[in-house]
């Protein structure tokens, strides 16, 4: 049993003795003991001033007296004010460190077959350019928010909603078309979602010289510039070509599909190459070609249960005024439909697929009143998680001017920013990976990966979702302070001890001695481990990686103040060296475990 739990459990049953009242589990409140005072957990007495009659001090020494000489865990007390400061013996210190030596996935919760089932969505690219940096940060969430629910206990399917379809995918089409002369990726010597991506600008350049032209000429038909500006927009026949096309599309025209599926091809390995440099991945992909049909159809189910409202011009829509909110189109005249159809449809195909519990989108900040509106229409269609459906909503991010060079001018390539940052990883890196005895060229390469991602990853991932914030790759990469490298490398510092006390035939127990020596600093680490899961949990709760981030930030920092006032391998008795490896071990392993919470890898040499 944990220490808090036999403390609290002792409480309980010394209010009952003390004052002849049975009191809820969660009037005994404890929390850490002021740096400032004497103790490790305090038990504040507030709450039970009302079931004792009595004054603060004298509750709180008369709930001292009785732990201490009732509960093993307890070796003394001290009363500040209503606050009553515990300390904890060592013997319990020792058990505790035991119950996480035996645990390698301490802190963390079992998935069982009743455990519930929580799909999350993240990435959500169009297959028309390529992944940009607000998809990395998008990305790097979701798969991070996925390892934290799997660690409360849920189980996770991580789930793609691909947007392909639609006038933006037709462009890149329609320019292959006219200026590709046929050539794939092979022949351009470039990934597919890239040489995509070019056709995408490529239609663009062409459509603005074609509006340019309009422009002028109706001016001088007598038009006023911005009359002439939004006839032109409307007239130019590039667009004219690419609505074209985009009818034929939905009319399943044999030669235009065909183009899709090649060049979304191209697109989908471009995506896979990436995602798995970022280290995600997917259990379901879903694709908008196929989801926009049942849209369309749940929409015309929930209006035939006059759950909305067709207007007169055809047109359908969902009236949300009740909800204080205005109306939204679902349908258009044409029969068309809109987002919101997609995203019902997606919902639809995905609860026949899987018995969801909760469902978590991982969008955008400009997105929060889609998925208002997208929790009622759902919860009205009787999905049963519409109405608590989660909208992780994050910030932008951005990268100062200059830091780093874009593909198009406007937006940070994905690729080029993760090559930059193994190759920044690289360069920093290189004298400490030198001095590693028989390091490959291969090794090298694979270190320089682990810590130019962990970088990446952790600056994004340490910073709450829902601010805007600015990507620093030089800060992300320093090797001290709050950062990916300067965790990866206590790790590796902390694995080198253990080979070292390996080379030296030490070998640890499975269990410490009650009678483990154990100072101050010490025992504050095995209280810092102990958080973990304390951690874990107030992460899925709030749904923060940063959370994690930060405890691990907070558990590296801990350690090696300790390591730079004690000695490990050099310790004054054996028994010394013995609980501060114990100690250290699973430091290391609640740090690995911790940034696995965030996709992050960590290096065994560094």
């Amino acid at each position: 049993m944990k220490i808090e739990e036999q403390i609290t459990v002792a409480a309980l049953a010394a209010v009952k003795e003390l004052y002849g009242t049975e009191v809820p589990e969660k009037m005994i409140q404890l929390q850490k003991t002021r740096s400032d005072f004497e103790g490790n957990l305090t038990l504040v007495t507030f709450p039970l001033l009302k079931t004792s009659r009595k004054k603060p001090e004298d509750t709180a020494q008369d709930l001292g007296e009785y732990l201490k000489k009732n509960c093993k865990a307890v070796a003394d007390f001290n009363v500040v004010k209503g606050f009553l400061n515990l300390v904890i013996a060592q013997s319990a210190w020792t058990g505790l460190l035991n119950d996480i030596n035996a645990d390698e996935k301490f802190g963390e919760k079992h998935v069982t077959d009743e455990s519930p089932l929580v799909m999350i969505e993240y990435s959500s690219p169009n297959t028309n350019k390529p992944l940009h940096l607000g998809h990395v940060r998008n990305n790097l969430l979701g798969w991070s928010l996925a390892q934290i629910m799997e660690a409360n206990g849920n189980k996770v399917v991580k789930t793609n909603i691909v947007n392909d379809r639609g006038i933006h995918i037709c462009k890149s089409m329609l320019a292959w078309q006219k200026w590709g002369n046929g050539i794939t990726p092979e022949q351009a010597g470039k990934k597919g979602d890239h040489l995509v991506g070019d056709f995408y600008v490529l239609f663009d350049k062409h459509l603005k010289e074609e509006c340019k032209q309009l422009q002028e000429q109706y001016e001088k038909e007598s038009l006023t510039a911005d009359e002439a500006k939004a006839k032109a927009e409307h007239e130019a026949p590039l667009m004219k070509e690419a609505h074209d096309m985009l009818v034929k599309w939905e009319a399943n025209d044999p030669e235009i599909r065909g183009l899709w599926e090649m060049m979304n091809s191209w697109v989908y390995a471009g995506f896979d190459e990436t995602y798995k440099a970022m280290g995600v991945g997917f259990d379901k992909i879903y694709y908008e070609s196929s989801t926009y049909l049942a849209g369309k159809k749940k929409v015309e189910e929930g209006l035939e249960k006059g759950l909305f409202i067709r207007k007169e011009d055809n047109s359908v829509w969902a009236d949300l005024t009740d909800e204080g909110l205005d109306q939204k189109l679902l349908l258009r005249k044409d029969g068309t439909s809109v987002y919101m159809t997609q995203d019902i449809g997606t919902a639809e195909m995905r609860f026949n697929d899987y018995p969801i519990d909760k469902m978590i989108y991982v969008v955008g900040n400009e997105q929060n009143y889609h998925f208002q509106v997208l929790s009622i229409l759902l919860d009205r269609l009787g999905f049963k998680w519409g109405k608590d459906l989660v909208h992780f909503s994050y910030g932008m991010v951005e990268l100062p001017n200059g830091k780093m060079k874009s593909r198009e001018g406007t937006v940070v390539d994905a690729d080029d920013l993760v090559a930059s940052m193994i190759e920044n990883a690289k360069s920093l890196s290189e004298d400490k990976v030198n001095k590693l005895e028989g390091i490959t060229e291969e090794e090298k390469n694979e270190i320089a990966r682990i810590v130019g991602m962990g970088a990446l990853k952790y600056f994004i991932l340490k910073v709450d979702a829902r601010k805007n914030m600015l990507f620093n790759p030089e800060e992300s990469i320093d090797f001290n302070g709050n950062t990916g490298p300067f965790i990866q490398y206590t790790y590796a510092r902390i694995r080198s001890i253990l080979r070292k006390a390996e080379a030296q035939n030490i070998t640890l127990p499975a269990l410490l001695n009650d009678d483990a020596p154990l100072n101050d600093k010490e025992i504050a680490l095995i209280q810092k481990l102990n958080d973990f899961g304390a951690a874990v949990a107030q992460a899925g709760i709030d749904y923060s990686p940063s959370g994690i981030a930060n405890y691990c930030y907070e558990l590296t920092k801990e350690f090696n103040q300790f390591y730079h006032d004690y000695s490990i391998l050099n310790a004054d008795t054996e028994a010394e060296k013995i609980t501060r490896l114990v100690i250290a071990k699973n430091v290391a392993k609640v740090i690995k475990n911790g940034m696995a919470l965030l996709g992050i890898e960590v290096p065994e040499r560094m």
